[in-house]
């Protein structure tokens, strides 16, 4: 026997839900009943936040691309965990 739920959202947030969902082959209601089914599965709800990343990490990783382009090692070889978190460390 199934129920209906009602739930109020903007409709930007709607909207981007659906369309995201159809790219994935989807509906919304799909998203929403697994989204419910999962929550009473593990009994658990997951909020995730992901910072930006900073000019700081963008220019790391830009140099390291860089150097990778240009055959250079990024970082030295190490035989050991120690070693490795020494020269992490030192950074």
């Amino acid at each position: 026997m199934n129920t209906t739920l009602h739930v109020t959202v903007d409709k930007p947030t709607k909207d981007a839900a659906a369309k995201l969902a159809s790219k994935m082959g989807l509906d919304l209601s799909t998203v929403v009943k697994a989204s419910l089914k999962t929550f009473v599965q593990t009994q658990a709800f997951h909020i995730e936040y992901a910072p930006r990343m900073t000019p700081y990490l963008e220019r790391l990783i830009a140099n390291a691309e860089s150097d990778l382009q240009k055959g250079r090692n990024i970082s030295p070889g190490f035989s050991s965990a120690e070693e490795m978190d020494e020269y992490l460390d030192s950074l």
